[in-house]
């Protein structure tokens, strides 16, 4: 219910592309669930009636482009399911979220469709679709080129809020591409009780912090604004870093995490390989999460520290 607004906002700026690749990652998912249960782990209950086959398909469609190829699709959920969520037991024993352990074994194995990113407007178009730099790859090319004019290409703060990035630029992911639309869902969860504002409030705090003091020192870095509205990071800390296996179970573990995740994600968009570091930074994080956890553990009740 929280992905409706995105979800919907995402058939209207990708049209039929995003139709396709949602429709097939969901029904992969799905599938792929229902046979590894029935027929590998030979269990009779049917686990894909609780939804979390569904809700990792359509988590790892909206972390894609809307031209990738249906065949991709099928193996980057194969990979979510099989790997990042079967292999460790099934629901509530995955250490990483399988949505984002797909989506990353699709972006390292297949680079370049993983990083041609469509323009908005195309709603007839699914693979042949025209493509262009996305607002990430804007600022990397001003960081590396120490340029600040190349930034004046940025859609503006309001533009970005509202998915408005039609002038020749790609949007991204189906999921990022309009952030007033994530921050209804995040408001609906809230409200709901789903989640705490620990995880997204942290980590979407942790970014405009590091990128102001950035774009203070230097030009060549956007303003935290844009920084905060561009990519999948309202996408990553609304509904991706707050999974509840793979973060961490109390309040001050999860500002913790919120805050490494964050850091992580400015030092890969700024110098890393890749233009965004989101997914990278929660799986990073996903690791860390026994630890942290063991970190903030608190005390039983009654408990008598031991005499040295």
């Amino acid at each position: 219910i929280a992905l409706l607004p995105a979800l919907l906002t995402s058939f209207w700026f990708f049209g039929i592309g995003s139709v396709i690749v949602c429709a097939a990652s969901v029904i992969a998912c799905v599938l792929f669930e229902w046979a590894i249960t029935k027929y590998i782990l030979g269990i009779q209950r049917c686990t894909v009636c609780d939804g979390s086959a569904a809700l990792t398909g359509l988590l790892l469609g909206m972390n894609l482009p809307s031209n990738l190829p249906i065949w991709m699709i099928v193996i980057g959920a194969l990979v979510a399911i099989g790997v990042g969520k079967m292999t460790f037991g099934g629901l509530g024993q995955n250490p990483f979220n399988p949505a984002l352990v797909g989506r990353c074994f699709l972006l390292v194995s297949f680079p370049t469709a993983m990083t041609s990113w469509p323009v908005v407007g195309q709603w007839t178009s699914y693979t042949d679709a025209t493509t262009g730099a996305t607002p990430l790859a804007v600022m990397k090319e001003a960081i590396k080129s120490g340029d600040a004019s190349v930034l004046d290409k940025l859609p503006s703060a309001m533009d970005m809020l509202l998915g408005n990035t039609s002038n020749g630029m790609g949007a991204g992911t189906i999921g990022e591409v309009c952030a007033i639309a994530l921050l209804l869902g995040l408001a609906y969860m809230l409200w709901k009780k789903i989640i705490t504002w620990h995880i997204p409030v942290s980590i979407l705090a942790t970014v405009f912090v590091i990128a102001g003091l950035m774009h203070a020192v230097s030009p060549i870095y956007a303003n935290p604004v844009q920084v905060l509205l561009s990519g999948g990071l309202m996408l990553g800390a609304i509904f991706m870093a707050t999974d509840y296996v793979t973060s961490p179970m109390n309040h001050k573990g999860q500002i913790i995490y919120g805050i490494a995740i964050g850091v992580l994600t400015i030092v890969i968009r700024n110098w890393g390989a890749y233009t965004e570091g989101m997914s990278f930074a929660i799986l990073i994080m996903n690791a860390f999460t026994p630890l942290i956890n063991m970190y903030v553990k608190p005390k039983r009740f009654g408990e008598v520290p031991a005499k040295k």
